[in-house]
């Protein structure tokens, strides 16, 4: 794994709200471009400005590095029906793709986890490093064998 920028600083999108504009245009090419009935730019944006309560969800964190938002994860209530039981859901991680494999999604993740109102529990096997160690397709692969077992 390369190095993340020696300047990198995980902060509440609530905090630098300059950069609002700019998450909500990575979720949306990221997650949204091309998807009939999908979420629009413009929705995004006002949605990450109702960011504004450190006590409930959404809430959204920025990596930031020179100034510029690089990366993002989002907490959200629930956006999946037949798990309407697990909340609140870790959502929306972008990661540019350049600083992809500098272990800014594991940060963002390690940051978010006190930051999370009540309680969230995630499997302890969903770790930023034994990721990078493993790669992705280890993860989701485990991920969806979880989920086909109803443990997660």
């Amino acid at each position: 794994m390369k190095e993340p920028p020696a300047d990198l600083r995980i902060a509440h999108l609530l905090h630098t709200p300059q950069h609002v504009e700019t998450v909500a245009r990575m979720i949306y090419d990221e997650f949204w471009v091309g998807v009939q009935g999908g979420l629009t730019l413009d929705f995004l944006v006002q949605h990450l400005r109702g960011t504004g309560d450190f006590e409930r969800v959404p809430l959204s964190l920025v990596a930031l590095s020179g100034g510029q938002a690089i990366a993002t994860v989002n907490l959200i209530d629930n956006d999946d029906a037949k798990r309407k039981h697990l909340h609140p859901w870790l959502a929306a991680m972008v990661v540019q793709e350049r600083w992809r494999g500098h272990g800014i999604g594991s940060r963002l993740v390690t940051s978010l986890r006190p930051e999370c109102p009540g309680s969230i529990e995630l499997p302890s096997w969903l770790d930023g490093d034994l990721i990078a160690l493993t790669g992705p397709g280890v993860a989701l692969a485990a991920i969806q064998q979880a989920r086909e077992e109803e443990t997660l």
